[in-house]
């Protein structure tokens, strides 16, 4: 499916995008009640922010994820440095909005607290805040100076400024090799997920009968690509392909990069395209179909998957 493009902001203006929809109607939630806006026209005045919110509907954004927001900036304009989304866990989960990059690293995001938003907004652009601190000072949750732990593996913030190639459309996992030291730790990786098919998937041909329920075997298109040499968790939301209809969308991308080589159990990283897109999740390659799987039946959420600082995670018992 395509996604309608954004309207160009006007000068101090921030897009304020709802992505959620009910019979073809915006829902917002609690969200404009809990941000503390005033309206002046068609503008939300943040606070005493000064911030202007312009709330934009459109029902072409319905299941609109924060990686595809940096195709849709209109092309002949200055690129605002940065849009809000009011998804699905800000209307059912109470979550904060979705804050999404277009400047530093587009496609990232962050959650900022809804009570908060002005005041962080007019942090961004005034200068006193930079979104990758923003990204530095987040939760396992995803959302800045929230109340959960602190996320084990940060998301990195400094990246690579060179162009990457769109990634595969599936409706599965994507398995990205990032990585290309060490051929032989590469075949093995494969080989100890149940070896890659001719098509290229690992896990494709496993009898259910088999499966352990406790290490899910994880099912994935494997991206064996030199063109994705270096690729961080922050850069890959924004390669994704929009998906072809709301029932059909990439569920996860893992990345086996240079930790996935040099520590004990094959470590991958998965990365969240939906909650907190650019999230990283570093798991042993063991319990990355069973993250997979939960997603996929809506059993866990992925920030359940973030190992928490100073904590032996949950899995390790497993």
């Amino acid at each position: 499916m395509s996604f309608p493009k954004l309207p160009q902001p006007e000068t101090g203006e921030v897009l304020l995008v709802c992505t959620c929809y009910e019979d073809g109607t915006a829902v917002w939630g609690k969200l404009l009640h809990e941000i503390g806006s005033r309206r002046e026209g068609d503008v939300l005045v943040v606070g005493d922010s000064g911030v202007r919110l312009r709330p934009i509907e459109d029902r072409g954004w319905h299941f609109l994820h924060g990686g595809n927001v940096p195709a849709l900036v209109a092309h002949g304009g200055p690129v605002p440095p940065f849009v809000v989304l009011a998804d699905i866990p800000v209307v059912y989960g109470g979550d904060g909005p979705l804050l999404v990059d277009l400047a530093a690293i587009p496609g990232r995001g962050v959650r900022v607290p809804s009570a908060r938003l002005g005041e962080i907004l007019a942090d961004l652009l005034g200068g006193a805040l930079t979104f990758d601190h923003l990204v530095r000072n987040m939760d396992v949750c995803g959302m800045y100076q929230g109340n959960g732990s602190r996320p084990a593996f940060p998301a990195p913030t400094t990246l690579p400024h060179r162009p990457f190639p769109t990634l595969p459309s599936t409706a599965g996992v994507l398995l990205v090799r990032t990585f290309f030291d060490d051929e032989q730790g590469w075949r093995a990786l494969l080989d100890e997920l149940g070896g890659a098919d001719e098509d290229g998937w690992v896990g494709a041909d496993v009898d259910p009968d088999e499966i352990d329920v406790e290490h899910y075997p994880l099912t994935a298109l494997v991206v064996d690509d030199r063109a994705f040499e270096g690729l961080l968790p922050g850069q890959v939301p924004a390669l994704v392909p929009p998906p072809k209809d709301t029932d059909e969308h990439t569920t996860l991308v893992v990345l086996a990069d240079a930790r996935t080589f040099a520590e004990p159990g094959r470590p991958l990283t998965a990365v969240d395209l939906y909650d907190t897109p650019g999230q990283p999740a570093v798991l042993p390659s063991r319990m990355v179909g069973s993250l997979a799987c939960n997603l996929e039946i809506s059993n866990m959420d992925f920030y359940e998957f973030v190992a928490v600082e100073d904590t032996e995670p949950w899995w390790e018992g497993s």
